[in-house]
């Protein structure tokens, strides 16, 4: 027989899921996609309000051999992505997106 236990996510708490889910739909390892939301949280503080719109890319950075979070440039996606280096945009406002659309079902 069920617990009949409950579980409740405060909005912030269920952007930093959505962010985490995001990144393991891309193919990120759990444990590379907690560090991208630590970086993010990190980065932009207020990145879990609905207000916070930037957009990031996880860049591969030749010298520390890892993927590096930083503000997204098409131009330089452009020419990573030329060169066969990997490029994953995380854009706030989409991860905002999908959230919204999932909370209205």
């Amino acid at each position: 027989m069920g617990t009949g236990r409950s579980i409740y996510y405060s909005r912030s708490e269920l952007v930093k899921l959505a962010a985490m889910e995001y990144c393991l739909s891309v193919g990120l390892s759990f444990e590379a996609a907690a560090t991208t939301v630590k970086r993010l949280e990190e980065k932009q503080p207020e990145f879990t309000n609905p207000s916070s719109q930037e957009r990031f890319m996880l860049w591969w950075n030749q010298q520390e051999r890892s993927l590096q979070l930083v503000d997204f440039d098409m131009e330089s996606a452009i020419a990573s992505l030329k060169s066969g280096q990997p490029v994953i945009p995380v854009w706030l406002d989409q991860i905002h997106h999908r959230l919204a659309s999932k909370l209205l079902i």
